[in-house]
Order: C-alpha cells, then sequence, then structure tokens
C-alpha cells in the first residue's frame, strides 16, 4: 500500500525505536494529523523541527505554502512572517535553500500584489541584504545570486534599490571589511551599475569605485575593478569618465599584477567608446601600445586580441553602431544595436520555465564578474596569483555584453546596415588643382551597373591615372588614383581568370548545357593553391614587386588611426608574433580585419590588402576560415572595383578549401555573388556543383546549407540559367538520403518553377522532367517528394492554376492508385487542403472537377484508415510542415 507524504516530511524524531527494531506505528495517524493541520500549522510544526531535512523541506515548499493560503492575505502575510524564523537558522544549508526560493516568491508576491501588498520589500529584501555579508559563504553566493536575478528582473523597487540595497554593498566594500566579501560586493556593485543607471552609480558607487581601483593590499580588487571598468565608464558617460575614472585607468594600467593588466587591455575598447576622440588618439593610444610591448606574455595576447576592436573606436561617428558576437568557430556576426539587451541580458537566454535563473547559471554569471572560473567564484582566495608558465596557455573570455547606456555609442566594430559609402565615385570628383574632370565609371556597393556609369576599359583607366600622377601629392587624388589602379588590376584579373569559370565546350563550340557535370573536377586544394600563385606570382602583371621598399612602406601610411596602432596591427600576421605572443593570433587578426577595413576606409584598403593576402593563405585552415565567413562583409565595405581585384581570387581558393573553410563561403554565398557584376557573378555558376562533393559524405548540413542558399541564388540569374545549372542540383539534393536537405531541396524546386514560370517553353520541359524523375520514380520517397512539391507549388503560389492543370494534375492523381500508403497520404491531404481550397478547381465549368471528385472517392474508400481519414475530413490544424513530419522517413 502506498502511502501519499508530501503533505509534510517525516525526519528522525517522528520514528520510535525499541531494541534494534525501528517501528513505525501509526505512519497513516501521521498522515491523518497532518492532514488535520492548516497549512500554517503544517509550517510551524515542520519549521520547529530538530531535524536539518525537514527544515530544508519546508524553505524549499514555501511557494506552495503561499499559493495555498493565496485567497487569505492574513494567511499570506503569516506565511512570510514565518520566513522570518527560517532565516535565523542555525543551519547553513536552511538558509541557503531559502535563498534559492526567494526569486520564485518575489515574483508570487508581484503577481498577487493587491492581496499581498509591499510584502517583498518588508518580509523577503532586508533578508537577502542581510545574507550578502553571511559568514558562510554557500549562503553569501546564493544571496548575491537571488539579488542579480531580482534586479535583472526588475523585480525590486528604484526605492529600496537606492535605500536598502545600494548603501549595504558600499559598506560591504569599506576598507575594514572582509576580503572575500569586499571582492564579491565589487563584483556585485559592477553588475548592478548597466541595471541602475548614471544617477544612482555616479552618486553611489563612482566614489567607492575609484577608491577600490586603488586599494593596495587586495589584487582580487583591483582586477574586479579593471575587468569591469568599461561598464562602469558607459555608465557614467564621457566627462566622467575623462575627469575621475582615466587616471584610475591608466593606474591599473601600470598595475604591478599581471592579471590587472591583462583585465584592462580586454575591456580597453569599451573604455575606448567613452571617451572622446582627441583623448583616444593622445592618450588611450600609447597606452594602449604599452601593453602590446608588456613583459608578461598573457597581457601582450589579451592586448594583441583587442587591438582591432580598439581601432575600430576610430570609426566615423556618423554611421550606425554595430557589435562583434560570436557564432560558429570563425564566424562573425553583426547584431544591429537595438538587439542587445543591458549588460546582465545575456542570462536572459537561460531563463527557466518559473521565468527567472538557476543558482548555477548565476554562479557562472558571478564567475564572469570575478574573471575567474565558477570554482573560484564559489571559494575565492587572498593570494597572491603567480604568472602562468609560458607553455601554458590562458582563456580569455569574450568581451560579449554591451551595456544599454552603450547602445547609443557610435564608435562600434560592425555595423549594420553598412552606411553608404560610393567613395569610388567621390574620389572621381575633382579637385580644383585636377586640369579636367575625367569620365565616370562604374562603382555600387551593390554591384549593380549605374545607367549614368559606364565601365572604363584597360586603356581608359590607364590614361586616366597617367594624367592624376602629377597631382598625387594631393591626399584625395593618390585615394583616387588607388581606386583606379584597382579598377586596372581587376581589368587584368578578369583577362587571368575567363578560362577558368568559362562553361565547358563541344567540338561545335556550343556549351554543354545537358550535362553541366560532365567534365572531372580538379582536386580543390590544389586549384586553390594554383589560383592563389597566380595572384601572388612574381611574373603576373598584378605583382606589386616593382615597388621599392620605401615605397611600400609609404603605402600602409594613413591618417584614420595613429600609425603606431595599425603598424601593430599589422604585424600580427608575423611569424614571431605567434611564438612570442599568440599562436592563434593570425585567428584574431582575420576576426577583426573587416572592422579595421571600415574604420580605416575604402581608400585606405591599399594598408591592408598584403595582411589580407597573406591571412588568406595561412597554413592554419580556421584562420582561412574566420576570413571566409566574413568576406562577403568585407565586400560590401570595399565595393565592387576593389573585390572584383583583391577578394575575388580568395573567394576562388576558399571555394577549393577544405570543408571547413568552404562552409564559410557557402553560408553567405548569396551575400557575395550579389555584389559582383552580372558577368562576373555567373562564371560562378558551373562551380556550383563542386558544392556537392565534400570531405566527409555525412556531412549533410553542408548540403542543406547550399540548397538554402541556392533558394536565394535564384534571384541573382535568369530562368535560363536557372534551368541550365541549378535545377540538376536541385534534383540531385531532393534525392538526399537526409530527410531535412530533402525538405529544404523541395521548396528549392518549388521556387525554380516559379522563376521559369514566365517562359513557357522552359516550364513545359522543367516540369515535364519532374514527372519523370519523381511521379514516375521507382522509389516511393520519389514519388511522395512529388506531391510535396505540387502542394508547395500550389500553396505557395508558385505556378498559376492554369500551368499546374495542364503539366501536374493528371500526374498527381495518379498516385491515388500508388501501392505506398504513405503517398495516398499526402495525396489526400494535398487535395483536401490545397486543391479543393482554391475556387478554381470548385468551379461547375472546371474541366478537372470530376477528375478531382472521382480520386477523392477513390481515397476515401481507400482500405488504410489514414488515408480515409484525410480524404474525408479536412484536418484544418495539420499544415503542410507537420505532414512532412507525420509522413516522411526518417532522417537516414
Amino acid at each position: 500500500m502506498l502511502i501519499d507524504l508530501a503533505l509534510g516530511p517525516i525526519g528522525v524524531d517522528d520514528y520510535s525505536s525499541e531494541s534494534d527494531v525501528i517501528i513505525i506505528p501509526s505512519a497513516l495517524d501521521f498522515v491523518s494529523q497532518d492532514e488535520m493541520l492548516t497549512p500554517l500549522g503544517r509550517l510551524d510544526k515542520y519549521v520547529a523541527s530538530e531535524n536539518i531535512f525537514n527544515r530544508q523541506m519546508v524553505a524549499r515548499s514555501l511557494l506552495d505554502t503561499l499559493k495555498a493560503v493565496s485567497e487569505d492575505e492574513r494567511d499570506c502575510i503569516g506565511v512570510l512572517e514565518r520566513v522570518g524564523r527560517l532565516a535565523d537558522d542555525s543551519e547553513p544549508s536552511v538558509r541557503a535553500e531559502l535563498m534559492e526560493q526567494v526569486p520564485h516568491i518575489a515574483i508570487f508576491c508581484q503577481e498577487n500584489r493587491p492581496s499581498i501588498p509591499f510584502a517583498f520589500s518588508k518580509y523577503l529584501l532586508p533578508i537577502v541584504v542581510r545574507y550578502l555579508a553571511d559568514q558562510n559563504n554557500q549562503v553569501r553566493k546564493t544571496s548575491q545570486a537571488a539579488l542579480l536575478v531580482l534586479l535583472e528582473q526588475e523585480l525590486i523597487e528604484r526605492g529600496d534599490i537606492e535605500t536598502l540595497v545600494c548603501p549595504v554593498l558600499v559598506d560591504l566594500t569599506a576598507p575594514d571589511s572582509n576580503d572575500d566579501v569586499k571582492t564579491e560586493a565589487m563584483a556585485i556593485i559592477c553588475k548592478m551599475a548597466p541595471m541602475v543607471g548614471k544617477d544612482i552609480t555616479e552618486r553611489l558607487f563612482l566614489p567607492r569605485f575609484c577608491e577600490m581601483c586603488c586599494d593596495c593590499r587586495m589584487f582580487h580588487v583591483r582586477k574586479v575593478c579593471a575587468a569591469n571598468f568599461g561598464d562602469i565608464c558607459s555608465v557614467v558617460g564621457g566627462e566622467a569618465t575623462e575627469e575621475l575614472l582615466l587616471p584610475r585607468f591608466f593606474q591599473l594600467c601600470s598595475d604591478n599584477v599581471w592579471g590587472v593588466r591583462k583585465a584592462c587591455a580586454e575591456c580597453f575598447m569599451t573604455v575606448s567608446s567613452s571617451t572622446s576622440q582627441e583623448v583616444r588618439r593622445t592618450k588611450l593610444s600609447s597606452l594602449f601600445i604599452s601593453l602590446i610591448s608588456d613583459p608578461s606574455r598573457w597581457v601582450r595576447q589579451a592586448a594583441f586580441q583587442s587591438l582591432g576592436q580598439f581601432i575600430s573606436t576610430f570609426a566615423s561617428p556618423n554611421s550606425v553602431g554595430q557589435y562583434f558576437r560570436e557564432g560558429e568557430e570563425g564566424e562573425c556576426n553583426c547584431v544591429h544595436s537595438q538587439n542587445r539587451c543591458s549588460h546582465f541580458g545575456h542570462l536572459k537566454g537561460n531563463i527557466d520555465l518559473n521565468g527567472f535563473l538557476s543558482v548555477k547559471e548565476i554562479h557562472r554569471a558571478l564567475a564572469d564578474a570575478l574573471d575567474g572560473p565558477e570554482s573560484d567564484v564559489l571559494a575565492p582566495s587572498s593570494f597572491s596569483l603567480p604568472e602562468p608558465a609560458e607553455e601554458e596557455s590562458p582563456y580569455v573570455s569574450p568581451q560579449d555584453n554591451i551595456p544599454e547606456q552603450e547602445l547609443y555609442n557610435s564608435f562600434h566594430f560592425w555595423r549594420l546596415p553598412i552606411a553608404e559609402m560610393d567613395l569610388d565615385m567621390e574620389l572621381l570628383q575633382q579637385g580644383e588643382s585636377v586640369p579636367e574632370e575625367p569620365p565616370c565609371y562604374v562603382s555600387s556597393s551593390q554591384g549593380k551597373a549605374k545607367a549614368s556609369a559606364p565601365v572604363l576599359d584597360r586603356k581608359q583607366l590607364e590614361e586616366l591615372i597617367e594624367n592624376l600622377e602629377p597631382h598625387i601629392d594631393d591626399p584625395d587624388v593618390k585615394a583616387q588614383v588607388d581606386v583606379l589602379t584597382a579598377a586596372l588590376r581587376a581589368t587584368t584579373m578578369d583577362s587571368h581568370l575567363e578560362d577558368a569559370f568559362l562553361e565547358p565546350r563541344d567540338s561545335q563550340g556550343g556549351n554543354h548545357y545537358d550535362n553541366p557535370f560532365g567534365v572531372e573536377m580538379n582536386c580543390r586544394v590544389v586549384m586553390r593553391n594554383s589560383t592563389l600563385q597566380m595572384h601572388h606570382g612574381d611574373d603576373s602583371e598584378l605583382s606589386d614587386s616593382s615597388f621599392s621598399p620605401e615605397d611600400e612602406k609609404k603605402s600602409k601610411h594613413q591618417d584614420v588611426i595613429p600609425q603606431a596602432l595599425l603598424d601593430q596591427y599589422l604585424s600580427m600576421t608575423d611569424p614571431s608574433r605567434a611564438q612570442t605572443v599568440d599562436m592563434e593570433i593570425a585567428k584574431h587578426c582575420a576576426y577583426s580585419l573587416p572592422g579595421v577595413a571600415m574604420t580605416l576606409g575604402r581608400q585606405n584598403w591599399h594598408c591592408l590588402r598584403d595582411t589580407y593576402e597573406t591571412l588568406a593563405s595561412d597554413m592554419q585552415w580556421k584562420v582561412r576560415r574566420t576570413l571566409a565567413f566574413s568576406i562577403h562583409e568585407l565586400a560590401l565595405i570595399l565595393g565592387d572595383q576593389l573585390t572584383a581585384a583583391d577578394l575575388v581570387p580568395v573567394f576562388n581558393g576558399f571555394l577549393k578549401d577544405l570543408d571547413e573553410v568552404r562552409v564559410g563561403v557557402l553560408k553567405h554565398l548569396y551575400h557575395f555573388l550579389k555584389l559582383l557584376h552580372q558577368d562576373t557573378r555567373r562564371k560562378y555558376l558551373y562551380q556550383l556543383q563542386e558544392f556537392l562533393v565534400t570531405d566527409n559524405s555525412r556531412n549533410w548540413r553542408f548540403r542543406s546549407e547550399l540548397a538554402e542558399q541556392l533558394v536565394l541564388l535564384l534571384e541573382l540569374y535568369s530562368g535560363q540559367d536557372v534551368y541550365d545549372y541549378l535545377r540538376p542540383l536541385a534534383f540531385s539534393l531532393c534525392l538526399d538520403r537526409v530527410s531535412s536537405v530533402r525538405w529544404t531541396s523541395y521548396k528549392l524546386v518549388s521556387e525554380i518553377i516559379r522563376k521559369v514560370a514566365s517562359c513557357q517553353a522552359l516550364l513545359a520541359d522543367f516540369l515535364s522532367e519532374l514527372v519523370e524523375k519523381f511521379c514516375h520514380s521507382p522509389k516511393w520517397s520519389g514519388r511522395q517528394a512529388f506531391a510535396f512539391i505540387c502542394q508547395l507549388a500550389i500553396e505557395d503560389d508558385c505556378v498559376s492554376l492554369e500551368q499546374f492543370s495542364e503539366h501536374l494534375l493528371a500526374p498527381l492523381l495518379q498516385l491515388a492508385s500508388d501501392p505506398v500508403a504513405n503517398v495516398r497520404v499526402l495525396l489526400a491531404k494535398t487535395i483536401r487542403q490545397s486543391l479543393l481550397e482554391r475556387e478554381y478547381f470548385l468551379h461547375s465549368a472546371n474541366s478537372h472537377q470530376e477528375a478531382l471528385e472521382q480520386t477523392l472517392v477513390a481515397l476515401q474508400m481507400d482500405l488504410d484508415k489514414d488515408v480515409k481519414y484525410f480524404a474525408s475530413v479536412h484536418p484544418g490544424s495539420t499544415r503542410l510542415s507537420e505532414d512532412a513530419m507525420s509522413t516522411t522517413s526518417s532522417t537516414y
């Protein structure tokens, strides 16, 4: 017999023992006694229990008790009053358990505020604040976690924050406070600052923060201040940053503990973003150079990792801010500022079903605040931290959190959307010193030719450059010459690469449209190397070998950022840096290159060109992968001329690289190709087939991504090109072993139908092949795919109903006699959900109405009950995506 003991825990003191026998004489009586007690009575009974487990269970069930008496305001207050008794419990595990429940109880109180006015502020918040100084480490940590959750969920009134919470935290950071408590309280203050805002931070936190930056006894406190320095700067603004905080920041950057200096290097970009351009250029630049040349390898490593981000703060303030965000390994994603929340907002992704965080997640957040692993947070120590051995590799956490106050800062790494910078055209606007106005040439960041801007040929470009060279001393003219030179190189590159992209031709000179896969593919890596060698070859017209060392040095100069910073950035590809700083320093250089390019502007691309080419040929695939993921962003920054000259060869190399690199190109294939001129873009049609071949045949996500990109690419090509080149790819992907790939491919086929629908001949040929390959397929999965595609084509209006009836309706209805029930089920759904919803097929004059009705009657009499059901009833809640999951086969 099972006894439900959920109404109250039974402790050791409730059992009676005699000799060696443990007797439970009255378990049923015990349950009946609890049933006779009110919720408050049971609470009183077990709060007073001598058994620690009972008291823990009481703390854990407080919310349930509160819900049980929620209708009675007096009983609710009674429950909260008894919380105070638990708060005084001598057992730390009971107090910690109580803190675990506080956020849950706070949410309940907020939702029931009419019944329990100000309950949280009066009964619970004082306990949370008191536990911040508890002698037990577990209790203290749990209360800190609970406080941060309460602040994040906005469960504490602003007045209570200012009068109850902030003064206690400031007191806990007093010089005579316990070392561990002081460090933890300072971490909480730094996390709270973006939440409470500028006013409270300046009045209550800023003086103590400045004081703690100079704490001579505790380097842990200084490290916490350094790690969160940028967040405080972002909250208080530029004036307070430059007057009060920068002097402390300079001190921290020269601290005698390497961990403090490393923390300063990691937050340098955020600090810089809060200062004026003058301070950034005259003071912070030299300070950053000192960090790059720091005696500690780990400080130098952090500084180089932040160098590109610091350079980005010199960008023009006229553009919308963007931020770095880590995506897949090697991928840098653009994040719009309006999509970012407060500094602590990243925790919202971990909120559980009840609306707040687990203690484990908050411990992790506290670990971030204290700049150490979770174990260090749970048990911080005050001994001096030695510098790790040279062969060790420290973990450097990414700075991924942007304070709300910083959302409106214009100095940030990426920008979305990237501002229109048709600099090529701007540079062609001649100054007064130029004797004659040169003709315009095409330059569009969208890769579309302007009707008023005819393309110049090679000879015209050479003449234009020659006319401008006497005025090369003018910076604007020099920048214009650089762009025209790039355009000249682009025309040369087109002539070199033309043969590599030509479609295969037969002996009569015709294109092999019928079999675009007939040519044997070369080894991808070999072709990639040959492409790069052609681009970098000493004998090539594109080579810069004619430049003297002095000319080469001059070509790296610009006036956007301090030259010393750019020189240090360019040195990141030096092999010696990998040995003395970081083995992955080239990857960090590649990751920040688009932001540096945006900062320098299109006119200064010549400063970065060699570095980019060096990174593109790096032996580490992670470096090339990083560039592959961002090449489309760089193309948008540089414009079509520079893209054709300097990015297209690199792009071609990536197409033949390892799968880990190719996927970066593939994920943004559409975005890159749409920036190219139409003629150049068309040359890639034949190469798309190479994406079907991967290093690992089980890499189905690669093929799924290809199918998704092909859907986007349809808009870039003509119907004839789509039919000739994308049609075979689509049909091949529709036969993939993995259902996810097939489903995306069905969508691709339906969109191809839409693309070729305007040409009756192409449409007829395409639909005829579709029927032959799928409707008449010997495999049931192929016939099922045909029904899916027909359903998609109708629901998405990819083809007119007249065209559908002419080419696809009759073959579709033939599936009513298919031997496989799954095929007939999908046919029944397609008729009911898609065809019969169209008035076109219900009209009495429609010649196809009779065929539809006869087919439906046959399906309604089917031996399979599922076929009969879907043919008889309109399953309104079952849509296409659900049909797929219910009728398709397994993944493999």
